[in-house]
């Protein structure tokens, strides 16, 4: 229960729905890429079919991580507390989230620079293997923002500025991130991201590539389907959020019943707007769950003051920009994010035609020295 002297402005509220709507996009499109990505050792028996795989993503996956940046940029300067709460405590675990990044982003740009099939593998993998990283790395985040970060207020500080300076606890914060419900939210974000990346392929290809990508997508959707209901529930029980958060679950729930019913019956853009669906959902009650607290677990009185003048309490209102700050964020994004989006869009739009073996021309062979 929050205490009556916590007062949310307006433009508090609508930063965090903002923020909370950018990670929404990011795992929604970039969801489906981190799929395809770790799939292409999987489902492409030849270089010809590999290719097809990676330019079914290669005109977007860079501007879908824009939503990532931006989602980044936007936490630090409407809640800096936050930003640096996270940043400071949870360097480890977003280390390896920015070498996976750089890992997958050199692979798409390299895997093309030598013909030899050695080479083009060795990118494959590495594609993959960075995606892979990345994705267990947020759904093991995510499922801690659930349950709530452990914070106190930094020792030593001022009266003045302690109410936005807090520090993970232990430090360092990296192993207790894997609890089983963590580990459970890394799994299932992962195996959702596969059933995601399937379907997308299955809506962008024709031939064979098609086929195995229908056919493993009816086999991880089973999978994902278990263990989405298995995390979900568990998520309401752990952190209940009364009835919006079953009525959220439910709603995911059909949104995978969804996409794993229609790429059955050969309805390939409905099965992939039902996992789009399904990660909308989720994301929703993730966020949900973190309001106010922001993903950390907060003491029963926020506001209250500790014999030293420590403040024992980030939310919104203490982790928070000044008004004119969020005033001049928000005119800014009013001018820029539709521009943003119709460009996204657009791109969407001209590279909006299935791809098969028979669009990816041949290369000279080359003989191994």
């Amino acid at each position: 229960m929050l205490p009556l002297e916590l007062a949310f402005t307006t433009l508090q509220v609508v930063w965090f729905i903002l923020i909370a709507v950018l990670w929404i996009g990011y795992l929604v499109l970039e969801g489906f890429d981190y799929g395809v990505a770790m799939l292409i050792p999987i489902l492409g028996r030849n270089e010809k079919e590999k290719r097809v795989i990676v330019n079914t993503i290669g005109p977007v996956w860079d501007g879908n991580e824009v939503w990532l940046l931006t989602a980044g940029g936007a936490t630090f300067a409407a809640f800096p507390a936050w930003y640096a709460t996270l940043f400071s405590g949870l360097y480890l675990p977003l280390f390896l989230v920015l070498v996976g990044l750089i890992v997958r982003g050199v692979a798409f740009e390299y895997r093309a620079k030598h013909p030899e099939t050695k080479w083009r593998n060795a990118f494959d993998l590495m594609a993959s293997i960075g995606s892979f990283v990345v994705t267990l790395v947020f759904g093991v985040g995510f499922a801690n923002f659930i349950i709530g970060l452990p914070v106190e207020p930094l020792p030593k500080v001022t009266a003045e500025a302690q109410t936005s300076l807090f520090m993970l606890t232990p430090q360092p914060y990296f192993f207790q991130l894997f609890s089983w419900f963590g580990l459970l939210g890394g799994v299932c974000l992962v195996a959702l991201f596969l059933f995601h990346g399937s379907l997308f392929l299955a809506l962008k290809t024709k031939g064979e590539v098609h086929e195995r990508a229908k056919a493993f997508a009816l086999k991880i959707g089973l999978v994902s389907i278990g263990l989405g209901a298995v995390f979900l529930v568990a998520q309401n029980l752990l952190h209940p959020t009364g009835l919006m958060g079953w009525l959220l679950l439910v709603l995911a729930a059909l949104g995978l019943a969804a996409g794993w019913w229609f790429i059955r019956n050969d309805r390939d853009g409905l099965a992939f707007i039902g996992t789009a669906a399904a990660i909308l959902f989720v994301a929703i009650g993730i966020f949900l769950t973190m309001w106010p607290g922001l993903g950390f677990r907060l003491p029963d009185q926020t506001f209250a003051a500790a014999g030293d003048g420590a403040v024992s309490g980030l939310n919104v209102v203490t982790a928070a920009s000044t008004e004119g700050t969020l005033q001049i964020m928000t005119v800014a994004a009013v001018i820029f994010v539709p521009i943003v989006l119709a460009y996204q869009a657009w791109t969407y739009w001209v590279f909006r035609r299935r791809l098969s073996v028979d669009n990816i021309p041949d290369e000279e062979p080359v003989l191994a020295s």
